[in-house]
């Protein structure tokens, strides 16, 4: 009677052993988060003849599935194999402009067995990959280090801004930035990488003068931006190692001030209008109120209208009258803020909160530099898509089109999402034994 009462517990612990180290709280957590999704998106289109929330669960029970299983297998297997993972990931990319569909003015996915599989949200995974290999044989604490995963970087990354992927080529900044930092790279080298960008926009700001100054036809710059360049020199002088005679002040000054007559340059002659209006109608949706201003200023009155409390589950009258554009994709935190309110969308950014810090705990803990990297890397992809599309919402950031992980309605970006905690959970699990708190 004993032996057959303690049977099921032998059996039970046995199923269980390939997963006991895994960190249940972090898969437990985006899980919710979809599911919840599910209800936002049914809520958005509670109205409309289609099913999108019947797909978002469907699509995250599959993920769920591949991240049990991706949990399960040693991560270390994934260094062996990063160069083919590289090469998968830019085969991928140049397969999109060659067999890809087109839709809204890009190029981005390719159609598969009746779906479309967007190619670009995986290669996050495959870069992460990659230069967790990389800086885990070699840290980026020498500018050679860094050197070789920007040349590393830059042809996945070029070949999402052909399509053009402005949005996901943001990510894989953040991504490559993030893992950098945590692989010993000098802080102010990190500053100088996206100087040339902060550059670029302090050029085209003529404050405090009424006019840019100009000193040729086609080169001018603002005030703002020749003071950014003077301190970016500064930066350059301080911690690059070229000192003698001022190389490294001379070259961060030239870098800047390239850099901002490119943008310059850019926005003048390259960037379309309806890419501009992106860009800059978060500062004033009301310039165009009907046109590119028009998500944003529906979405920030769907987030007021919640006030406290919200409206209640299905009852929130712009979701429920569709006044807001692709609020089941890039825009469902509006829905958050006016069916639960403010507490709720507190309640949403603290369970993301939470998501982020087990991964940076799986990051502090791990057994090595390797499974570290795809931590960070993870983490730094969840931290920047989250800031980005909350301050898209209230405005306080541009409409880049950059979806909310797990909430948001997109196959690709939920399979990834998944599959990139699948990998962290596999670095929790094969770890030394932790006590968690």
């Amino acid at each position: 009677m004993l032996l057959k009462r303690s049977l099921p517990k032998i059996r039970w612990k046995s199923w269980v052993k390939p997963w006991q180290n895994v960190d249940w709280l972090l898969f437990c957590l985006p899980i919710a988060v979809s599911i919840f999704g599910g209800l936002m998106i049914l809520s958005t289109e509670l109205k409309q003849p289609v099913a999108d929330w019947w797909w978002h669960w469907m699509v995250a029970g599959i993920g769920v599935l591949i991240a049990l299983f991706l949990s399960r297998i040693r991560y270390e297997v994934l260094m062996q194999w990063h160069w083919v993972t590289y090469a998968i990931t830019n085969f991928s990319l140049i397969a999109v402009m060659i067999v890809g569909t087109s839709a809204k003015g890009a190029q981005r996915w390719i159609p598969i067995a009746g779906f479309n599989v967007q190619p670009s949200e995986f290669a996050k995974v495959g870069m992460i990959i990659t230069l967790a290999a990389l800086l885990h044989r070699r840290t980026a604490s020498t500018l050679e280090g860094v050197f070789r995963v920007l040349a590393i970087t830059a042809i996945p990354w070029g070949l999402i801004f052909l399509q053009p992927d402005l949005a996901t080529s943001m990510v894989y900044g953040a991504i490559v930035l993030g893992m950098l930092y945590w692989a010993n790279a000098n802080p102010g080298w990190l500053i100088l990488m996206i100087s040339p960008v902060v550059a670029a926009i302090l050029f085209s700001i003529s404050w405090p003068l009424s006019e840019p100054i100009v000193l040729f036809k086609e080169l001018s710059f603002g005030p703002l931006g020749l003071v950014w360049s003077v301190a970016m020199a500064i930066v350059g002088w301080q911690t690059l190692p070229w000192r003698r005679f001022g190389l490294g002040a001379i070259g961060a000054w030239t870098l800047n001030i390239l850099g901002g007559e490119l943008g310059v340059f850019a926005w003048n002659h390259i960037l379309k209008e309806y890419q501009k209006d992106r860009l800059t109608v978060f500062m004033n949706p009301d310039h165009d109120p009907l046109g590119a201003g028009y998500h944003l200023i529906q979405s920030r009155i769907a987030i007021g209208a919640g006030e406290i409390w919200g409206w209640g589950l299905f009852k929130g009258p712009m979701t429920q009258l569709n006044f807001v554009p692709e609020q089941h994709t890039d825009f469902i935190f509006s829905a958050v803020g006016e069916e639960f309110g403010f507490i709720g969308c507190l309640l949403v950014l603290f369970v993301f909160c939470l998501i982020c810090l087990r991964l940076l705990h799986i990051a502090q803990t791990a057994k090595d530099n390797f499974g570290s990297l795809l931590a960070i890397g993870v983490l730094s992809m969840i931290v920047f898509q989250v800031i980005v599309n909350v301050g898209m919402t209230v405005g306080l950031a541009p409409v880049a089109g950059i979806p909310l992980p797990w909430m948001s309605y997109g196959r690709s970006a939920m399979l990834t999402n998944f599959i990139a905690l699948g990998i962290v959970e596999s670095v929790a699990n094969f770890r030394q034994r932790q006590k968690y708190y």
